[in-house]
């Protein structure tokens, strides 16, 4: 049961015989109930300020979840963002790296297009020589044959011989 100031100043006692003055104990019942009432009145702001101070001290845990909140988000989002720069990295990389392989093998084709070309050079070069040095060869034989006495030059030689042996004679015996 709670005893309120009121309860107090209305508090009345049985009056016996040599009893307590009763203007002293009314004059210590009131003291009691202003006291008593400081004391309620006390009570009452500082629960009000409790109340206000909860109510301010639940606004700042709420904002404190709300930026906890957004601390973890941002975190999530600045990871995400990370992985997708990273993947887009990666798919860069490897774009880059088949491009890469794509050139050297372009190259490399080249390359062998290009030694390919050089052997079937030397190839042709080797011919065209081999079949130079046969018609010179050829051309050197057939000026041999015209240099050397043929049959016909030693026959034609002899005719020329007869021939002049033939005008001698007959020159002689003309004479």
């Amino acid at each position: 049961m709670k005893i309120t100031p009121l309860d107090i100043r209305q508090k009345r006692f049985e009056t016996v015989m040599r009893g307590f003055a009763r203007p002293e104990v009314g004059a210590y019942l009131e003291l009691i109930a202003g006291e008593f009432e400081e004391v309620v009145k006390e009570n009452i702001a500082l629960k009000e300020e409790l109340k206000r101070t909860q109510a301010r001290l639940e606004q700042h845990q709420e904002r404190e979840r709300t930026l906890q909140e957004t601390m973890v988000t941002a975190q999530r989002i600045s990871e995400d963002l990370k992985d997708a720069a990273k993947k887009e990295a990666e798919i860069i990389i490897a774009d880059a790296e088949h491009q890469a392989e794509k050139i050297v093998h372009g190259a490399h084709q080249r390359l062998v297009q290009v030694v390919e070309d050089i052997n079937e050079l030397k190839r042709q070069r080797t011919q065209f020589e081999s079949q130079v040095r046969s018609v010179v060869e050829a051309h050197r034989k057939l000026l041999e044959t015209f240099a050397a006495p043929t049959f016909a030059d030693r026959d034609y030689a002899r005719v020329e011989d007869n021939v002049a042996f033939l005008s001698q004679k007959k020159a002689t015996s003309n004479d």
